[in-house]
């Protein structure tokens, strides 16, 4: 078996990601601000220094949830070879996972419903490790089919158990 290294994966998500991304981080900043705001209106006596305290917190949450689909975009990369699948996440922290062919157990896609919208699926690759799963999130759905039926032929044709 040739020798894996961590290496920077090729491919970046699809662009449709950040739409994506950015629909699910809306879906939960929006309504921790709002409810920042309801508090302060409905709770307290409305203290100029409270309200821009909430003003900021509130900017904050809508900041992140454009600032952080675009950073995550940046660096989230995979690649599958023959040996390996490779994946690097995460703009605050970098995580890198690397998973041997003889070592993955399942391959799954799967589509929620704000994918749908966006025609994309995530491929989960299920490892004997104690470290769980790889995802390969925001590729497109027809992609994502194909690379599942590629990475079970992979797995199929790798020497041992993956235990």
């Amino acid at each position: 078996m040739a020798q894996l290294s961590l290496r920077p994966p090729r491919h970046q998500a699809d662009p449709r990601a950040v739409a994506w991304w950015t629909t699910r981080s809306a879906l939960a900043a929006v309504p921790v601000a709002l409810g920042a705001v309801a508090a302060y209106w409905f709770l307290t006596g409305r203290a100029a220094w409270l309200g821009a305290l909430v003003a900021v917190f509130a900017l904050f949450c809508v900041f992140l949830a454009i600032a952080g689909p675009r950073a995550s975009y940046r660096v989230s990369r995979w690649e599958v070879t023959d040996e390996a699948v490779y994946t690097r996440h995460g703009w605050l922290t970098h995580t890198w996972k690397v998973a041997p062919m003889s070592r993955i157990q399942t391959v799954d896609t799967g589509r929620g419903p704000v994918q749908r919208l966006f025609g994309l699926a995530t491929v989960t690759v299920t490892t004997a490790s104690a470290a769980g799963h790889i995802k390969i999130e925001a590729l497109d759905h027809e992609l994502a089919a194909s690379l599942a039926e590629r990475l079970t032929a992979l797995t199929q044709a790798a020497p041992g158990d993956a235990t």
